[in-house]
């Protein structure tokens, strides 16, 4: 099989949707299936991991991969990237990996059109919220992992509190992090955080942090990839993510679980799903939930033991090749 993925961000760019993106195309491949994947982030063209990556293609180029093409899969749907289908005949795969807001005035012209057209390609849904925003039917297929990188490491000493990782801007909710610890703080609990990423609101945090005096609580890493975050997770017990908005999937529930945290989440939208029976949840933006449910673990912690024995059976659920098994059925019923 011929498949055309396109995915408007990409590697160098950092995140979810270009990590599962570059999973998918390795699965692909490994399966015996051809793979080019275009995206409008810029860097070299070429081969890498198997596939041909194409970045920002002419008009001309895109007609041509889309002739190529068997399937034509868009990780995220793009108009600018779809036009070849208004002339060519080819399965039009969507994965949604996140929400298409409801359109308001002029404005939400461009997301109006894209729910108009979800009607004449096949839709993909990472979790049960983002199918049940949709106006159309949708296979549900979860996110992978990278199960080959997140792993537990037995000869690093599990002797951290508490971990939360990032992009530190609003949404994300890390402010309602700090605001828990100063409610446990009330009560006499103060748990160690460490806190890995970057970004705008780092100041900002620094400064709540000091003035709700958890300040020698809390320790900033800075981003991390790779092994070093792998093995900086697994020093840790239980990893937060307090997300505000509501998160289509969340991968890092995922690593996070695969490295032996149990993770405590944000509960609407999809990040539930990823968390499975292996973690806590509380309602989004609820920081005395939120400390509710750190004060329990860590006043309980064999309970930790408990949800870390379901971590096995939920991660196989989400091993890349299996998730890519689901896709290339999907694909061939398609076709």
């Amino acid at each position: 099989m011929k498949i055309l993925l396109t995915s408007l961000l990409f590697a160098p760019s950092i995140g979810g949707i270009e990590t599962v993106s570059r999973v998918l195309a390795q699965e692909f491949v490994k399966a015996g299936h051809t793979v080019k994947l275009v995206t409008m982030t810029p860097g070299e063209n070429g081969m890498t991991d198997g596939f041909e990556v194409v970045r920002k293609p002419s008009l001309g180029q895109l007609w041509q991969l889309a002739k190529w093409c068997d399937v034509y899969v868009q990780n995220n749907i793009s108009l600018p990237l779809a036009w070849p289908l208004l002339v060519l005949r080819r399965p039009w795969i969507i994965v949604h990996q996140t929400w298409i807001p409801k359109p308001r005035g002029f404005s939400g012209l461009n997301n109006r059109l894209k729910l108009l057209l979800l009607r004449f390609g096949k839709s993909i849904s990472i979790s049960r919220a983002v199918a049940e925003s949709l106006p159309v039917a949708s296979r549900q297929i979860p996110n992978p992992y990278e199960a080959s990188l997140f792993q537990v490491k037995e000869s690093i000493a599990r002797s951290q509190d508490l971990v939360a990782l990032g992009r530190l801007v609003s949404d994300k909710g890390f402010d309602l992090l700090l605001e828990a610890l100063s409610l446990l703080a009330r009560e006499g609990l103060r748990p160690k955080l460490t806190l890995i990423g970057d970004g705008p609101e780092k100041e900002a945090l620094i400064r709540q942090a000091r003035d709700l005096q958890i300040s020698e609580q809390i320790t900033f890493l800075g981003a991390m990839t790779g092994m070093a975050l792998v093995e900086e997770l697994n020093r840790h017990a239980i990893a937060v993510i307090p997300s505000r908005w509501k998160e289509p999937f969340g991968v890092v529930a995922l690593e996070v679980i695969a490295c032996g945290c149990v993770p405590v989440g944000s509960r609407e939208g999809g990040l539930a799903d990823a968390i499975g029976p292996c973690g806590v949840t509380f309602p989004n933006g609820d920081a005395p939930a939120l400390a509710r449910a750190l004060a329990h673990l860590l006043n309980e912690p064999e309970s930790l033991a408990g949800y870390r024995k379901l971590a096995e059976e939920h991660l196989g659920e989400h091993h890349a090749a299996q998730i890519a098994r689901h896709y290339l059925n999907f694909f061939a019923s398609t076709l």
